[in-house]
């Protein structure tokens, strides 16, 4: 994965997911990165992680071709690593 410095990213389209009894969290469903709008295929991987105090929420979501990891920081979502694919 090619890391890239928590670019910011414009999310056009979210969807909505309750998991287990849990209330509904949004998800990208829909990004605009260097003027192109890539369209996720699927719901991704999702990371809970602990840095000190506070919890950051990473996810990886695939257009179908290449995989993005992006993070949720106060509800801002940033790119951190994409992978073109083969």
């Amino acid at each position: 994965m090619t890391l890239i410095n928590d670019q910011e990213i414009e999310i056009t389209a979210v969807y909505f997911r309750a998991r287990n009894q849990q209330p509904l969290e949004s998800y990208p469903r829909q990004i605009v990165y260097k003027g192109r709008e890539y369209t996720f295929a699927e719901a991704g991987i999702r990371y809970l992680v602990k840095k000190g105090q506070e919890f950051i929420r990473l996810i990886d979501l695939s257009d179908g071709n290449d995989t993005f990891r992006l993070r949720c920081d106060d509800n801002r979502w940033t790119l951190v690593g994409m992978r073109a694919g083969v």
